[in-house]
């Protein structure tokens, strides 16, 4: 994402402390809650990454492929302080796909191809969200699939698939956000003018002492929270309704 000056040994440690204080402040259901929400954190940062490394090889750059990132393995795409920070702040972020847009086919022009690439990661995301919700009405609301279960188990499929609803939603949406590292910034480049563009650039210090003051002041989630709900809500709506006309054929 983007390097503050820690070395591994400084991160190391800070993400064992903050880990170790959130799950003593949790108690047994803190932890229970984090062993649930692991599957769908890394469902969400690897198919977002994997969309990144997807859209650069079809647009004609193989850096991804070359550097492994091409695939759907966790291992290739996970950066343990965006996974620690998804799990216990809510938003985080995976190990950035590295690109060439010299390599860019010239389908497109490179500051489009750079926002198609960019995009497609949030739009995995939303998809993801789109299809889990799916999977809820279909074992929750449709069938009887479940039922056979125990009604505590019927509780830990329910949570891992509405945390991995909400993770990806929430993963979509904060790198939406139109500031850099975030891929929002490379997705609002493509429609800023030349100057426009080049004040961006010469100003891309600022932008981030931006990003990092909302985030620690936990701006973000004021400013991402209505936006988040309003997602959550046209998915399930969309979903609910195609579910009550396949019931209605």
């Amino acid at each position: 994402m983007f390097n503050l000056g820690f070395d591994k040994k400084t991160i190391t440690i800070v993400l064992v402390v903050m880990l170790g204080l959130w799950l003593i402040s949790s108690g047994t259901n803190g932890i229970l809650n984090l062993l649930l929400t692991i599957p769908g954190v890394l469902i969400a940062l690897t198919f977002h990454e994997f969309a990144h490394a997807y859209a650069a090889n079809k647009l004609g750059d193989e850096t991804p492929k070359l550097q492994g990132r091409l695939n759907l393995n966790p291992l290739s795409h996970i950066d343990p302080v965006g996974f620690v920070f998804l799990i216990v702040a809510g938003f985080g972020w995976g190990k950035p796909v590295q690109i060439d847009p010299r390599n860019f086919n010239g389908k497109y022009s490179i500051s489009k191809a750079e926002a198609i690439v960019s995009a497609a990661g949030p739009i995995m995301n939303f998809i993801l969200a789109f299809i889990f919700t799916a999977i809820y009405y279909v074992l929750f609301s449709v069938t009887d699939i479940l039922n056979g279960l125990s009604f505590q188990w019927q509780q830990i499929v329910y949570q891992i698939v509405m945390y991995t609803i909400t993770i990806n939603i929430g993963l979509g949406v904060f790198n939406l956000i139109p500031l850099p590292p975030l891929d929002g910034s490379k997705i609002l480049m493509n429609f800023l003018s030349y100057n426009a563009k080049q004040w961006f650039y010469n100003n891309q210090q600022i932008f981030y002492i931006v990003f990092l003051l909302i985030w620690i002041t936990g701006l973000a989630g004021t400013i991402l929270t209505p936006i988040f709900s309003v997602v959550l809500s046209g998915i399930d709506w969309v979903v609910y309704n195609i579910f009550k006309l396949l019931t209605l054929l």
